[in-house]
C-alpha cells in the first residue's frame, strides 16, 4: 500500500513539474530558433536574435532602469525586513501574531488593488511625480514581508543567549549587532537581497501603474509584444532573464541554508 502511494505521488510529482516548467522551457528553445514566428519545426539554430538584444539602445536603457530599481528595493527591503524580524524575534511585542499579519497583507492583495491605491496616496496626497522612485517605493511594500520572513527563519536559527552574552561582556547594543548578530545573519541578509531583487526585477503591474516615460524592463518587454518582427528578441531577452532568475532564486535559497545551526545542542 505504501509503494502504491508513493507511485502515484511520484506521478503526479513528475505530471505537476512537467505542467509548470515545460512551457517556460519553450521560450529559451524558440529563442534559437531561426524564424520570427513560434511554431514547430524549429527552422535553424541562429544566435541572431540575442546579439539584437545586445544592441538595441532602448532595451538595455530599460535594462539600466530595472537595475537601479531593482538595487534599491533589495537594499531598502532588507534593512526594513531585518529590522522587523529582529524586534519579532528579539523582543517581546504586544499584538506580534497581529503584526505579523498587518505587515504580511501585501503577499495576499491583488496587486493591481495595491497599485491604484499607491497612485492613489503618492499622487494626491503627496504630489509626487510618477517616476523609478515611486515604482521603487511600491516594489518596497511588496518586498519587505518576503524580507522579513526570510530574515526571521535566520534570526530564529541561532541562540539569542550569543547576544546576550556579548551584552554582558561590555559591548553595546549597536556594537552586538554588528559584531555577532550581523554576522550570523550574513547568509539570510544575502538570500533577501537576491529575492528581493528578483521580485522587484520581474514585477510588471506596479511598473504599470506607477511609471513614467522610462519604462522597466517587463514593461518594455510587454509593449514590444505587439510587434511580430520584435518578438524574437523579446524571447531572446525573455530567455536571458529566466536564466539570471533562476540562478538568483536558487543561489538565494543555498545561501540561506548556509551554514551551521547555532542552537545549543540538547545536554549543552
Amino acid at each position: 500500500m505504501k509503494d502504491f502511494k508513493f507511485s502515484v505521488l511520484g506521478v503526479y510529482t513528475i505530471v505537476y513539474l512537467a505542467f509548470l516548467y515545460i512551457p517556460v522551457l519553450l521560450l529559451p528553445m524558440f529563442s534559437f530558433n531561426d524564424s520570427l514566428y513560434i511554431a514547430f519545426p524549429l527552422k535553424g539554430f541562429t544566435l541572431q536574435w540575442y546579439e539584437k538584444m545586445i544592441n538595441h539602445e532602448p532595451l538595455l536603457a530599460a535594462l539600466k532602469n530595472s537595475v537601479q530599481v531593482a538595487f534599491f528595493v533589495s537594499v531598502s527591503s532588507t534593512v526594513f525586513g531585518t529590522l522587523a524580524a529582529k524586534a519579532f524575534t528579539r523582543y517581546k511585542l504586544p499584538g506580534a501574531k497581529s503584526l505579523t499579519a498587518f505587515i504580511s497583507i501585501p503577499l495576499v492583495l491583488p496587486l493591481i488593488i495595491i497599485g491604484i491605491s499607491l497612485l492613489i496616496v503618492l499622487k494626491k496626497v503627496f504630489d509626487l511625480p510618477l517616476s523609478l522612485f515611486t515604482i521603487g517605493i511600491a516594489h518596497t511594500v511588496i518586498c519587505v514581508p518576503f524580507s522579513m520572513f526570510v530574515m526571521i527563519s535566520r534570526l530564529e536559527g541561532f541562540d539569542g543567549n550569543i547576544e546576550e552574552a556579548a551584552q554582558d561582556l561590555g559591548e553595546t547594543p549597536w556594537m552586538t549587532f554588528w559584531r555577532v548578530t550581523f554576522p550570523l545573519a550574513l547568509p539570510g541578509i544575502i538570500a533577501s537581497l537576491l529575492l528581493c531583487f528578483t521580485i522587484s526585477f520581474d514585477e510588471v503591474v506596479l511598473a504599470f501603474f506607477l511609471g513614467s516615460d522610462k519604462p522597466t524592463l517587463p514593461l518594455y518587454m510587454w509593449s514590444q509584444l505587439r510587434f511580430p518582427n520584435k518578438l524574437p528578441p523579446v524571447l531572446a531577452l525573455g530567455a536571458t532573464i529566466f536564466m539570471a532568475s533562476f540562478v538568483l532564486v536558487t543561489f538565494s535559497e543555498w545561501f540561506r541554508r548556509r551554514g551551521v545551526s547555532t542552537k545549543p545542542s540538547d545536554g549543552v
